[in-house]
């Protein structure tokens, strides 16, 4: 009898794939559901009733004035979610009855989202828009039903079963959605996170004329801008931090560089494209100075030293990168050049693709810290 090779798996790998837990199209499809909220009833003022019934948009006249604009928008707004939906309903065995029902459910959320327009004096709801956006989710969901058959979605489980741990969906939307979140320009290249100076004017605007503003912690100090050397540590962090996530949930060390000069690169593309939309597609590149170039080759040197590192290891590692990121950031303001720099996208052509970009940004490290705090502090399960 042949020795039996050894695996090259830990206990931890041993795990029978878990199909309807393991998907990251649910909590994708999720955060995209919230992108269209958002777009749909921004800017969240001025709600009122207008005097008609939210519903009369359904059997009002077609417009007479259009552009293609609108149209190709309202279809592929809504596309995505459909094929979200579909292949989380494909992937927990739902089959057609759960494609079908998740083209309706976006259906439902168009139409929730057209009527509340109703209250809104800066929206006009529309009859045309439920309908491309229905057939727009149509289409996605259509799309990942046609796929199954095809082998797609089984050649993905597979080449998901090869690199990722089966409990990976968290980690792999937080991946997903991090070059989203570095779209919205930033005082520090893949500075994600630099909230307590807006947080703490937001704070005292609400509690203006209330009791409560006293409450508010006093610094006995302003903030200081960053020094060069603290810059380019926000820098190796903020190219550091989502390298150590996916070190968490992939296999190999092969694989692990490969996600890391992945990661990376898709990092250096969204930070450009959102120079090339900021300022203008010549400037794509203003960004990457020397020092920034060099806080890259740091993050990439200290990737490669991390490979051999366990999995838990790797999300400690992420989680106290994270903390001395968060606290460098916060304790410096943005510049006044940055703050006219912004007016661009808040004020601008921008206006409404900004926010959700915006608040990803804010928000994607502090939902990070609180995943892999979990995932460092949770009970390891060991199969025989």
């Amino acid at each position: 009898m042949k020795p039996r090779r050894p695996s090259q798996f830990t206990l931890e790998d041993r795990r029978p794939p878990q199909r309807a837990r393991s998907s990251s199209a649910w909590p994708l499809a999720l955060a995209y559901a919230a992108l269209i909220v958002y777009a749909s009833l921004y800017p969240f003022s001025d709600w009122r009733d207008q005097g008609i019934a939210p519903w009369a948009f359904l059997s009002a006249p077609l417009p007479r004035w259009w552009t293609w604009f609108d149209l190709i928008s309202n279809v592929l707004g809504y596309a995505p979610l459909g094929f979200l939906l579909g292949l989380a309903a494909l992937r927990s065995g739902r089959g057609v009855r759960g494609v079908l029902l998740a083209a309706l459910a976006c259906g439902v959320l168009s139409l929730c989202m057209e009527t509340l327009q109703s209250y809104l004096p800066m929206r006009v709801p529309s009859n045309v828009d439920l309908a491309l956006n229905s057939a727009g989710a149509v289409a996605g969901a259509f799309l990942a039903w046609v796929l199954e058959p095809l082998g797609a979605i089984a050649r993905w489980d597979r080449l998901r079963g090869r690199w990722f741990v089966p409990d990976a969906r968290g980690a792999l939307a937080l991946l997903a959605l991090w070059p989203v979140a570095l779209l919205f320009p930033m005082a520090v290249p893949f500075g994600l996170g630099q909230v307590a100076e807006r947080l703490e004017e937001s704070l005292a605007v609400l509690l203006d004329d209330t009791p409560f503003l006293q409450w508010l912690p006093l610094r006995d100090v302003e903030l200081q801008p960053l020094l060069p050397g603290a810059e380019l540590l926000c820098v190796v962090l903020g190219a550091l931090v989502p390298c150590l996530l996916a070190y968490s949930i992939v296999r190999t060390r092969r694989q692990r560089a490969v996600s890391a000069l992945a990661i990376l690169a898709l990092g250096v593309a969204a930070t450009s494209l959102s120079s090339a939309l900021t300022y203008a597609p010549a400037h794509a590149w203003v960004w990457l100075s020397f020092p920034v170039q060099i806080g890259l080759a740091a993050a990439l040197v200290l990737a490669a030293l991390a490979l051999p590192l366990p999995r838990r290891g790797c999300a400690a590692l992420a989680l106290l990168a994270l903390a001395v990121h968060l606290n460098l950031l916060n304790e410096a303001p943005t510049s006044a050049y940055f703050a006219q720099t912004l007016q661009t996208w808040e004020q601008g052509r921008f206006i409404r693709f900004h926010g959700v970009v915006q608040w990803l940004g804010w928000i994607w490290p502090y939902v990070v810290l609180v995943y892999v705090l979990v995932r460092v502090s949770r009970r390891e399960r060991l199969l025989e």
